[in-house]
């Protein structure tokens, strides 16, 4: 049972003139572990502002104090006469919260939704980027009209030239959101968002938003400075790549070192294989240190990406040929570098192990489908030399693997001829004559491809050019001829796959 007593009671911290002063039971007493209350201070009245008057300043408790009593039906006693306190809440309200940043009013939902159209999208976000001064909401506006600007619709122009006019409307459309984005992120450079200073320097560095879309290093160099200044390491990196090659400043190797050294601190990949190359041949005013090299190299392959793989496939080459008291001779070591590198989409690496699986080299085991694989994943990125070396696997296919396709062969070919591979010009010729995987075309498509590659110094098509035209060429199977098949499409060797009898130059 509770002990009746009268006391004072604290009160509320949240006290207001116009609050109604609560009744207290008698049987709330402050333990003893409490200090005891005192009367609020007379020097707290008065001011301007204050929540207190002269005459509210001391709280009086109540005339009447409410003795125990167990058969109450009081709320304040539940069941065994276990009292559950009640305190008081302020009457105030929350300030109404201020409205929504994204407006949302143009939505409709059930039958009467549809999509919006990309100039009404683009108003709608720029309405909404408008209401807002946080710089993380406008840079990502300011991103959105770049990728915008990018692929922004422009019409094929026409023979005729009919839609002249639409190709110009289209154009100055692309160049105003262009205009639009890079006004915004310099007002947000200045303001010190680093973010905003690395995308402009970067948009400038490859012509967007520049006079006539060429690249801009003057006005690019500074900002890369100046986000590198701020901690962003891919700007450290572009300032040291800009120093090194005199993109917009004088040609200081000293200062892209120090740039260099700044980004690789802060784990950035490329950073970090320049400076192991640097080590490795000595250049940036470094001195030839190869253990110093290959310990960069080992950091970036640990940190590599898709746009920074070339330190795996640089270990992989050393530790293919190995180096003197550094890097010994690990082969399958290598083709897992390799393959780590081909998974990145790194071409070289891809093709690299492409042949491997060819050829049974570096260990690894003849193994056509493996082959393809890798020769693939480095021919979609325009590699020359696996576009060609598809040509061949074309040429012959592989049971169960590759269908044999003269079409694929002859196309795969021409793709690396356009991309400057002298042996491939010629091949292109040789089909375009004979006819593999082509109409024949001797006058006009042969001819100019021999040319080609004669002009880059390939002897047998400028032998073909001294022969006459109308001469016949031997046909694909006699002696001495360019592509050797077998007729039956067997391989009279059984060794399967390239290896039984597709000889191109």
């Amino acid at each position: 049972m509770f002990a009746q007593q009268s006391i004072q009671s604290r009160p509320s911290s949240s006290f207001y003139p116009d609050q109604q002063q609560q009744r207290i039971p008698s049987h709330t007493s402050q333990p003893d572990f409490y200090p005891q209350q005192q009367p609020l201070p007379q020097q707290r009245t008065g001011g301007k502002g204050s929540v207190y008057t002269q005459e509210q300043s001391r709280y009086e408790p109540a005339d009447e104090i409410d003795q125990y009593n167990p058969d109450n039906n009081d709320d304040f006693y539940h069941g065994n006469g276990d009292y559950t306190p009640q305190r008081s809440i302020p009457d105030s309200r929350p300030p109404t919260p201020p409205g929504p940043i994204l407006d949302h009013s143009h939505l409709r939902p059930g039958k009467e939704a549809s999509l919006l159209s990309h100039e009404h999208t683009l108003e709608l976000y720029r309405t909404n980027a408008k209401k807002t001064q946080d710089p993380e909401l406008q840079f990502e506006f300011a991103v959105f009209l770049v990728d915008a600007a990018k692929h922004w619709p422009i019409p094929a122009p026409e023979p005729s030239g009919v839609n002249v006019i639409d190709i110009e409307k289209a154009q100055a459309k692309r160049d105003d959101l262009y205009r639009e984005a890079t006004s915004l992120l310099r007002r947000l450079a200045d303001r010190g968002h680093m973010p905003s200073q690395y995308f402009l320097a970067d948009c400038y560095a490859n012509g967007i938003g520049t006079t006539k879309g060429k690249q801009d290093f003057d006005r690019a160099f500074p900002l890369f400075v100046l986000a590198a200044k701020h901690g962003h390491p891919d700007a450290a990196y572009r300032a040291g790549t800009c120093c090194e090659n005199g993109w917009g400043c004088r040609r200081e190797t000293a200062k892209g070192l120090q740039f260099f050294r700044k980004a690789g601190a802060a784990l950035h990949p490329g950073a970090q294989y320049r400076l192991g190359i640097a080590e490795l041949n000595g250049e940036l005013g470094l001195s030839k240190r190869p253990r110093e090299g290959v310990k960069w190299l080992k950091r970036s392959a640990e940190h590599a990406t898709a746009e920074f793989p070339h330190a795996l496939h640089e270990l992989a080459l050393l530790h293919e040929k190995g180096l003197d008291n550094v890097v010994f001779v690990d082969h399958e070591y290598a083709a897992e570098l390799l393959a780590q590198a081909s998974e990145l989409g790194y071409a070289p690496s891809a093709y690299r192990l492409g042949e491997c699986y060819e050829y049974g080299k570096m260990g690894c085991p003849q193994d056509p489908a493996l082959s393809i694989h890798y020769y693939n994943i480095a021919a979609q990125q325009n590699h020359r030399d696996a576009c060609f070396a598809l040509t061949a696997w074309y040429l012959v296919g592989s049971p169960g693997v590759l269908p044999q396709s003269d079409t694929e062969a002859y196309l795969w070919a021409r793709r690396a001829a356009e991309a400057g591979l002298v042996k491939a010009m010629y091949a292109v010729g040789y089909f375009l004559e004979v006819g593999i995987g082509t109409p024949p075309d001797m006058k006009e498509g042969a001819i100019s491809w021999y040319k080609r590659a004669a002009e880059k110094g390939d002897r047998r098509a400028t032998q073909r050019l001294k022969v006459n035209s109308n001469t016949p060429i031997i046909q694909p199977g006699g002696p001495g001829s360019v592509l050797r098949r077998n007729p039956d499409g067997e391989d009279p060797t059984g060794r399967g796959g390239k290896d039984k009898d597709c000889v191109i130059m």
